[in-house]
């Protein structure tokens, strides 16, 4: 049994500022732009990576939530309290400088962590933590 992963997703409260951050700032394609029942999801991927998508959604992607439900989820967004990514490169200091450029928030230099990679940090315009890691020999 071969088990790969497909999509994921991540939750955002401002579509046209997350896509010019992951289609822009790092250089993903945009494969699909979705409204449906006052909500919208846009999918991206990377070119080297056809086979895997990443899901922009709203922080609460279901019709049937409570309004007392959406602000807890818009609120735990805002505080950046939902998980990211992390995603692989095989320059993490030029990976690191291509989006600092863009102005995205730092959150972590690049720096060689203890368990074998070399990674940095930053926030997406929503407040995702996203994680950049080049492994150790790459």
């Amino acid at each position: 049994m071969d088990i790969r992963l497909s999509q994921c997703f991540i939750a955002v409260d401002d579509h046209d500022q997350a896509l010019a951050f992951y289609r822009d700032a790092l250089g993903l394609e945009v494969r699909n732009d979705v409204a449906f029942e006052g909500m919208r999801w846009v999918t991206l991927g990377s070119p080297s990576q056809p086979e895997v998508e990443i899901v922009l959604e709203p922080p609460l992607a279901d019709p049937g939530a409570s309004p007392a439900d959406r602000r807890t989820m818009a609120e735990l967004l805002a505080k950046g309290m939902l998980r990211g990514v992390i995603f692989a490169t095989d320059d993490c200091d030029a990976t690191f400088e291509r989006i600092r450029a863009s102005g995205a928030e730092v959150l972590q230099e690049p720096i060689d962590q203890p368990y074998g990679v070399r990674d940095c940090a930053f926030r997406d315009p929503a407040g995702n933590m996203l994680r950049f890691a080049q492994r150790a020999g790459a």
